[in-house]
């Protein structure tokens, strides 16, 4: 039986709306675990599957543009070569994903490897034993992840000077704004971002995934004319993270889609992304806490 049924959404509302002090707690990590992370001039390489390959994402453009050294996110199953000189960093949550365990074993003895775990009471927080930086108390209970990844990439952007003042304050605003739109009213949901927040526009469309089983899309948004957007039309709701051009609006909105955009951090808007996909899924009789399919970890690898 499940343990949540009597109260569906109980968990993930819970993690979710905590996220803006989790953050906080993100801030006032001691500079030695910050350290631990890639330095000025190191070459990095983030590995993660799933969200933690999005949050992986979005570091890399931010630590690129800032000019801090060559970096780029890789999927276990799709890596095709590690350079020499790379600084491996390893985002899991549960910490027993087999397929970055992998990695792990595969170039510990040759790479420079630091995690970014949620629980160091398993194999990678054994494999990385003093090359974590342990996010317990960001930890949660929820399959679909929420406060976890937003204070992963906290952590990063932390560490590479690139969280603005605003951002606490940001996520809290997007507890309060009013949702982008009815959930009765929505068929289709496009996320589109620019450079660092493309990846978080790929979360947003795996967390209303995952949380409502729900048709989403996810683009950079110079992308999204060159066809996708042809699948757009009344009950469509294009959400852009970052600035949207306004060439780009007026098109969309042509086709009869709704256009959302705020001033909010990209990363804050997941936060509201969270709260819509709770309340698609509540409205479309699913439990957000115990999506079909899933599991909080794959444990089996290719």
């Amino acid at each position: 039986m499940n343990e949540y049924a009597s109260d569906a959404g109980a968990v993930t509302r819970a993690e979710l709306t905590s996220q803006p002090e989790v953050w906080a707690a993100a801030l006032q990590l001691p500079t030695a675990q910050l350290a631990l992370l890639p330095a000025a001039g190191e070459k990095a390489l983030v590995i993660g599957c799933g969200t933690s390959y999005y949050i992986g994402d979005a570091y890399a453009y931010l630590r690129n543009d800032a000019g801090l050294g060559r970096t780029r996110a890789a999927i276990p199953t799709e890596l095709t070569w590690v350079d020499d000189d790379e600084h491996i960093v390893v985002i899991s949550r549960s910490g027993t994903t087999a397929d970055v365990i992998d990695v792990v074993r595969r170039y510990g003895a040759t790479h420079r490897i630091t995690g970014i775990l949620g629980d160091v009471d398993t194999p990678l927080g054994e494999l990385l034993a003093d090359r974590t930086v342990h996010l317990g108390f960001a930890d949660e209970k929820s399959i679909v992840q929420t406060r976890y990844a937003t204070t992963g990439l906290t952590t990063l952007r932390a560490s590479i000077g690139a969280v603005p003042d605003t951002l606490v304050a940001d996520g809290r605003a997007a507890l309060e704004l009013p949702l982008p739109a009815d959930p009765s009213d929505l068929r289709h949901i496009v996320f589109l971002g620019h450079r660092w927040s493309v990846g978080l526009a790929y979360e947003a469309a795996l967390k209303v995934r995952e949380s409502a089983g729900f048709w989403t899309e996810s683009y950079p948004v110079w992308e999204y004319q060159h066809g996708p957007i042809s699948c757009a039309g009344q009950g469509t709701l294009v959400w852009a993270l970052d600035e949207l051009p306004d060439v780009v609006a007026d098109d969309i909105r042509s086709t009869g889609a709704e256009v959302y955009v705020n001033d909010l951090d990209p990363q804050a808007n997941l936060v509201l992304v969270h709260r819509l996909a709770l309340a698609l899924a509540l409205h479309l009789g699913r439990n957000p806490d115990t999506p079909p399919y899933l599991n909080r970890s794959v444990l089996t690898t290719s």
